[in-house]
């Protein structure tokens, strides 16, 4: 995109396209009982993965903005061109939905593995807000994070 409207960045923007199907056998192998769903965000990102499983589920996702692992330069480049980085698609990503008392272990199985060494807890399934998506932002206020309609990027694939 950036190519397109002949945009330049100090800092490379790199790929994060790679096959997980050895860090997914890591947990499963760890804990597989605890795991209650796994997405691959790539179509719509973070945002329209949760909005999915949220609705599809009945039940309310509320995450910490702030625990959201996006680097520096994607933050940046995002801004500069007007995109939500929580709508960009994440290829090479997989989203996590497993038992509370399974989360640290998880996480641990995650950074252990070299795709995983920047994974966090970044919410929680919540009884309010059934069938939304809520952000509690870096100043403590909620905002809905909707879905959104039609797509922030063009299809490549």
């Amino acid at each position: 995109m950036s190519v397109r409207e002949g945009l330049e960045f100090e800092s490379e923007i790199r790929s994060d396209c790679a096959a997980l199907n050895g860090m997914i056998a890591d947990v499963l192998a760890a804990a597989s009982a605890a795991v209650h769903a796994m997405r691959d965000p790539t179509r719509g990102g973070l945002a329209s993965t949760l909005n999915e499983i949220s609705q599809s589920s009945g039940v309310g996702v509320e995450i910490d903005e702030p625990s959201l692992p996006v680097r520096p330069q994607v933050q940046s480049a995002c801004e500069l061109l007007g995109l939500d980085p929580v709508y960009v698609a994440n290829e090479g990503k997989a989203v996590f939905f497993v038992a509370p008392e399974a989360a640290e272990q998880v996480l641990a199985v995650l950074r252990a593995h070299p795709l995983g060494r920047d994974a966090a807890r970044i919410g929680r399934v919540t009884a309010e807000h059934k069938r939304m998506l809520v952000a509690r932002t870096a100043m403590g206020a909620n905002r809905v994070i909707p879905t959104q309609i039609g797509e922030q990027l063009p299809r490549i694939c």
